[in-house]
């Protein structure tokens, strides 16, 4: 795959999956822009690893959950670039409590960060992608938002739920110009588990058929794939990679 000059916004990208995703992207000659709303030590370290392809790239501090940080965000890719073609919704957070210790704070910033996150920057971003009539939009939700479901993040559950169906009904606002779709990962070998037991973790890589954990690399050739050319038929879907968790 080849994204030469293509300018492709990860949002969350400093680490984890996000961090895998731009240097994929960056490696096939993509021009990559980091987001990142506090790890600025590792937004920068990501961005010096991605500009060493050659590419111009840049960084960019912005809460998702800010109207204004979105918008000032999208502009200053516009000012840059002049366009921008990939965008990939990365950016999540996740508040593990016991159901009856969950408080609405937890939920409006778990909501706010997840899924009105996933609605700004598609909406900002989208509006260019439709001036070009072309684009590609990547949410990133999860089983736990289909079948796989944990009380302890309940309310990470339902924002993962949402982008599934926000997901679908921007692929009806963006037609026929802008592909959005999204991918659904199972677990991934990320430090979002660090605070989870080993037990508990062991149990889970049980139920997969593949007997481990995904690697951040294998959730973003996934998404490299819907955001080539080799995808432009694929629209509204969502994809699952999940080592075979639903069946095992």
């Amino acid at each position: 795959m080849n994204f030469q000059n293509k300018v492709v916004l990860v949002t969350g990208s400093s680490r984890g999956i996000g961090r895998s995703i731009a240097v994929k992207f960056a490696k096939e000659g993509a021009n990559v822009i980091i987001n990142y709303r506090s790890n600025e030590n590792e937004a920068k370290a990501i961005t010096e690893i991605i500009s060493s392809y050659n590419n111009n790239c840049m960084c960019i501090k912005a809460d998702v959950s800010k109207e204004q940080d979105v918008k000032k965000m999208i502009d200053t890719i516009i000012e840059k670039y002049g366009h921008i073609d990939i965008l990939v919704n990365n950016a999540g957070i996740a508040i593990d409590t016991d159901f009856q210790n969950r408080h609405v704070k937890d939920w409006q910033e778990t909501l706010n960060t997840n899924l009105i996150g996933v609605f700004l920057t598609s909406k900002y971003a989208g509006k260019y992608m439709l001036e070009n009539k072309y684009g590609k939009i990547i949410n990133i939700s999860s089983t736990n938002g289909i079948d796989t479901l944990y009380p302890y993040s309940i309310d990470y559950d339902a924002s993962k739920a949402g982008i599934i169906n926000l997901t679908k009904n921007l692929a009806i606002q963006f037609a026929p110009y802008v592909n959005v779709n999204a991918v659904a990962p199972g677990w991934v070998d990320t430090g979002m588990n660090d605070e989870l037991s080993k037990s508990y973790l062991k149990a889970e890589m049980e139920k997969t058929l593949l007997k481990r954990f995904a690697e951040p690399e294998e959730i973003a050739d996934v998404i490299l794939f819907l955001a080539s050319d080799k995808a432009r038929y694929i629209d509204g879907e969502i994809i699952r990679v999940d080592g075979g968790i639903k069946i095992g």
